[in-house]
């Protein structure tokens, strides 16, 4: 058996205070990315131009594809990581300026204002002008207003549904009903639907189709047609695919990666 490949190893470039009272950079990550544990004394929105990012922290990980971004409170120890390439972008918020935001990590849904702010400062780097400064500002602002999400793809910390999970985030193709599943990992059928609705707030049926969109969100982004990844996913058909996608988008697959 192949052994895994070495993770690449990321860091924040700061540590004790930042260049502005907010801050933006984007990097881009290599597949297997990971940003060891850390904790800052400035608030961190964490948003995916291209691919997926994970943030994990006190237990709980969280995943949004690009129409949700990731806040990370102040003094919270957190790690990142992502499995496929990613390019994202970090808004390092002082902590003067966190009281409107949320108190916990948690996801934040994407204005088309708050996206429109962000592209633009993914083509002008840092400059630490007066202009950019003030659209910083705005953009602070803005992030406070966003609506709070869970994860679109949410975690258990129950030890059996935590494990059923990770099995199928290993392989989101993976198509067994409900009640083999649930037998796989010591669960009655009724007991696993009791836990999904109690930890995920929704059916399993649900958390894996949005763990699809998420899976096709970085294939699609990479190039790959929309039938290869439906197939990859284990759809018959590009249609019932594209189906589920709009479901849960309100876009086709090819219109959401190219907007």
């Amino acid at each position: 058996m192949p052994k895994p490949a070495a993770p690449h190893l990321r860091a924040s470039p700061f540590t004790d205070r930042l260049p502005g009272p907010v801050f933006h950079r984007v990097e881009a990550v290599p597949a297997n990315g990971l940003y060891p544990e850390a904790a800052h004394d400035w608030g961190e929105f964490v948003y995916c131009h291209a691919g997926v990012t994970e943030v994990t922290a006190a237990g709980a990980r969280l995943l949004a594809p690009p129409h949700m971004g990731i806040w990370i409170p102040p003094g919270l120890a957190h790690t990142g990581s992502n499995r496929e390439a990613t390019e994202h972008c970090s808004v390092y918020v002082a902590r003067d300026l966190c009281a409107a935001m949320p108190g916990r990590l948690c996801a934040l849904v994407v204005t088309p204002l708050l996206r429109a702010i962000l592209e633009e400062l993914r083509a002008v780097p840092w400059d630490g002008s007066a202009a950019q400064g003030r659209l910083l500002r705005v953009l602070a602002d803005q992030l406070s207003a966003c609506r709070v999400a869970d994860s679109f793809v949410p975690d258990s910390a129950d030890p059996q549904l935590g494990a059923l999970l990770a099995v199928l985030r290993a392989d989101p193709s993976d198509g067994r009903p409900l009640a083999e599943l649930a037998r796989a990992h010591g669960m009655s059928e009724r007991s696993l639907i009791r836990r999904c609705r109690r930890d995920l707030g929704m059916s399993l049926t649900e958390w894996r189709q949005r763990l699809r969109v998420v899976a096709a969100i970085s294939r699609l982004q990479a190039g790959a047609s929309v039938e290869a990844v439906a197939l990859d996913l284990g759809y018959s058909t590009a249609s019932a695919f594209i189906a589920m996608f709009r479901g849960l988008t309100g876009e086709s697959p090819g219109r959401f990666v190219g907007r």
